[in-house]
C-alpha cells in the first residue's frame, strides 16, 4: 500500500525483530492514517528536499514489538506517528536541522550523534496532527544512561 508517492506501509512497519518473535506488527487503520501524515508532511518533504532515498530504520511499532527492545509503549513509535531514518550521503545533524528549520513537526531528535562522526546516530522526527511542540532535543549516552537535551 503506497502511504504517499515514495512511502510504502511496508517499509513504514517492516520489523526483523517482529518477524523473528512472530510479533504481530500490522498497523490499524488509524495508525495508516497517523503513518499517511508522517509521510506527507515529514517524509516526503524530506525526499523531495534532498532528492535522495530516506532510510527508514523503525517506523510503526506495535506495542509488543516496543517492549521487545526494550521502548515504551507511550513512544509515538506505537501510534504510527514516528520515524527513525537517515538520508544516504547527508549527515544526521543536517537532515535534523533541515526538518527543523522548515517543516512543521513535533519532536526532531539527534540520536547518538557525534560531532566527529559525520554519519553517527540517526534522526528521529514525528508529527502529530493535534499539537506538534516543535521539540529539537539530541540523544545520548551519559554514565550508562540515555539523556536528552535541548537544542
Amino acid at each position: 500500500m503506497k502511504l504517499s508517492k515514495d512511502f510504502t506501509l511496508q517499509e513504514l512497519s517492516k520489523s526483523e525483530i517482529a518477524d523473528r518473535n512472530n510479533i504481530n506488527n500490522i498497523p490499524t487503520a488509524d495508525h495508516i492514517t497517523n503513518l499517511v501524515l508522517l509521510c506527507q508532511y515529514i517524509l516526503q518533504p524530506v525526499r523531495l528536499h534532498f532528492d535522495k532515498p530516506v532510510t527508514i530504520t523503525s517506523g510503526y511499532r506495535s506495542p509488543e514489538l516496543c517492549l521487545k527492545i526494550g521502548s515504551s509503549i507511550k513512544s509515538q513509535h506505537c501510534l504510527g506517528m514516528a520515524v527513525d531514518c537517515e538520508v544516504l550521503a547527508v549527515p544526521n545533524k543536517e537532515l535534523a536541522d533541515w526538518v527543523v528549520n522548515n517543516l512543521e513537526y513535533d519532536q526532531v531528535i539527534l540520536e547518538f550523534w557525534e560531532k566527529d562522526k559525520i554519519n553517527s546516530g540517526w534522526v528521529h522526527i514525528s508529527y502529530n496532527k493535534e499539537n506538534n511542540r516543535k521539540m529539537y532535543l539530541r540523544a545520548y549516552k551519559a554514565n550508562g544512561r540515555t539523556v536528552y537535551e535541548v537544542i
